[in-house]
């Protein structure tokens, strides 16, 4: 890299010339580029960066890739490894026809633009131009992301169908397992057995359809392959029954479980990789009449962690959640069933408060998400390291903070409310219906009422509903009876467009695109602790917090549907007679 890029950089980003100097003097010492240098030190982002390349160079930098131009036609001649290792992606011109490469001898001729991410990728930019034949292309700069995810798009669309895969396998005779668990990219791989690729292909699937969990239902004389997307089940394919076992088997080996083992349920997780995202996946088995079922579930760890007023929350409610985490002790319980966004939430709710001068130390089955500067410990009954036992030892750590995954039994209970009485803040989820319920089922659990009221702060309830599509959703007049059916008056709705599912590409036809939180937030003031000694009763506790103005899901999911974030069927769905 030349002085007049670090000049261009210092121009247009307010570079000091100490900054400039010092990465000179870096790159004299230790070697490298001065674009690593501040890069290294935040000092510029990537986008900057390529705007220097492209002022200096005189090649157009485009932060955002037109998928409308990707091709198929090189992903048989080009290995999709040699375009990840040099950071580099073939496109054809939006205003010209793409010849097909039917054999290598064929040209593309002058319809090609070359995307890359560095200028000292050219001797690797002259094989791709040789391997393609190109008698004259275009180059521009973009950003490593939209490289990696232009190059997984190209090779997805000549992968492969579900279909085609299990047709192979029954024009197969013989089925191969493969027997390697490590993490690997599973665009990657090449493998020739249809069994495997049957396999990569329904978790790569799944996750382009942004699916949290795959199952594997066995019938008498069929099974299903499911995915679950925004909490609904939708068919992804139904091979023949005879694929059944040997599709389970290859599951198993990958999560490293006991094939040979049919009668019990088991426990499993395997790390996969699909282009630039790194996935968790846990894999659960259970026995049935028919074969074994399995469950998929899929936690993207390569996705930013959401923050608490992007969860969902009205802006009443942020202010009661911003001011009940600066309380020096207590216990802040989210409850709900599985897969409600209780975990998000908590972790939304740690992130907000995490500082140098915390000790935040947390419990959990399983760690969903890695925090930096948090101590994170995963429960594992095999070696009797349980919540209760965990807990006991995390109060001798010195934690101002502390995250218990699931208050499951009275023993993790009873540490919890002794925790909050003795100077710690502990967040902690229930599975009840709705926050009075939480109340109750500690009772239930063994803690003392006085206990309860003494150490509980507040208790939030939560569901999550399916956000409309912001590209194809329509606009709806208010229909009475509907909005009578969840509690809303037309009254309310005065003045606001209601809007319905739509349908289009960027939601696979669902009318709706990712979900978002509605919620109902308890906090126990002193009229509800006198109420809570007296009684248990979730439904005289409920009565008491809505005197008291408290907003149940069902109200908060009203101001979802009137401010056109989603539709009344869903908050009905997920709220169901509240």
């Amino acid at each position: 890299m030349s002085d007049s890029l670090a000049n261009i950089l210092a121009d247009r980003f307010d570079l000091n010339e100490e900054a400039i100097q010092t990465a000179i003097q870096h790159r004299q010492e230790k070697g490298g580029s001065i674009a690593e240098y501040f890069l290294s030190k935040n000092l510029i982002s990537e986008e900057q960066l390529l705007e220097a390349y492209s002022i200096h160079y005189d090649i157009p930098f485009l932060q955002d890739l037109p998928l409308n131009t990707l091709g198929a036609e090189y992903t048989g001649v080009v290995p999709i490894q040699f375009l990840k290792k040099y950071v580099m992606v073939p496109l054809r011109r939006e205003s010209e026809e793409a010849a097909e490469i039917e054999n290598l001898n064929e040209q593309i001729d002058e319809t090609c633009v070359i995307a890359i991410n560095t200028p000292t990728c050219f001797q690797a930019l002259d094989d791709l131009v040789r391997i393609l034949r190109l008698s004259g292309y275009e180059m521009v700069f973009s950003t490593r992301a939209a490289i990696y995810s232009a190059i997984n798009i190209s090779y997805d669309l000549v992968r492969d169908s579900a279909e085609q895969l299990v047709q192979d396998m029954e024009d197969s005779s013989s089925i191969v397992i493969g027997d390697d668990g490590t993490t690997a990219d599973l665009l990657d791989d090449a493998s020739d057995a249809p069994i495997i690729r049957l396999v990569n292909h329904i978790i790569s699937q799944s996750n382009k359809a942004r699916a949290s969990d795959i199952h594997i239902e066995p019938y008498p004389n069929s099974f299903k392959v499911r995915y679950r997307v925004d909490g609904i089940l939708y068919d992804l394919l139904s091979p023949p029954k005879w694929i059944q076992q040997a599709l389970i088997s290859r599951i198993k080996v990958m999560a490293k479980m006991n094939i040979a083992e049919k009668r019990l349920p088991q426990d499993g997780r395997m790390d996969v990789r699909i282009g630039d995202k790194d996935i968790d996946v846990r894999v659960s088995t259970i026995p049935t009449s028919h074969g074994e079922r399995v469950v998929l579930r899929l936690l993207n760890k390569s996705a930013s962690l959401l923050m608490l007023p992007e969860i969902g929350l009205e802006p009443q409610q942020l202010g009661q959640i911003e001011s009940l985490v600066k309380s020096p002790n207590g216990i802040v319980l989210v409850t709900g069933p599985t897969g409600s966004g209780k975990t998000t939430t908590l972790y939304a709710v740690l992130s907000s408060i995490h500082s140098p001068d915390i000790n935040i130390i947390t419990i959990e089955d399983p760690i969903e998400y890695q925090l930096d500067g948090i101590s994170q410990i995963q429960v594992n009954p095999k070696i009797e390291l349980t919540f209760a036992r965990g807990l006991r030892s995390i109060v001798r750590q010195d934690p101002d903070v502390i995250l218990v995954g699931e208050i499951r039994d009275g023993e993790t209970a009873e540490i919890a409310v002794q925790s909050a009485l003795t100077g710690h803040l502990v967040f902690s989820t229930l599975h009840t219906n709705d926050s009075a319920g939480a109340i109750t089922r500690l009772v239930d659990l063994g803690v003392e009422p006085f206990l309860i009221s003494s150490s509980i702060l507040a208790v939030l309830a939560q569901r999550l509903v399916r956000v409309l599509c912001s590209e194809c959703r329509k606009p709806l007049m208010p229909d009475p009876a509907a909005l009578k059916s969840i509690g809303a008056t037309v009254e309310q709705a005065s003045g606001a467009t209601l809007f319905g599912p739509g349908s289009c590409d960027g939601c696979f036809s669902t009318g709706y695109r990712g979900r978002i939180g509605i919620f109902e937030i308890m906090i126990l003031t002193e009229n509800l602790k006198s109420v809570i000694l007296k009684t248990y009763d979730s439904n005289r506790i409920k009565e008491a917090a809505l005197a008291e103005e408290m907003v149940t899901l069902r109200m908060d999911g009203i101001q979802k549907v009137i401010s056109g974030t989603t539709t009344i069927e869903e908050v009905l769905r997920v709220t169901g007679d509240a």
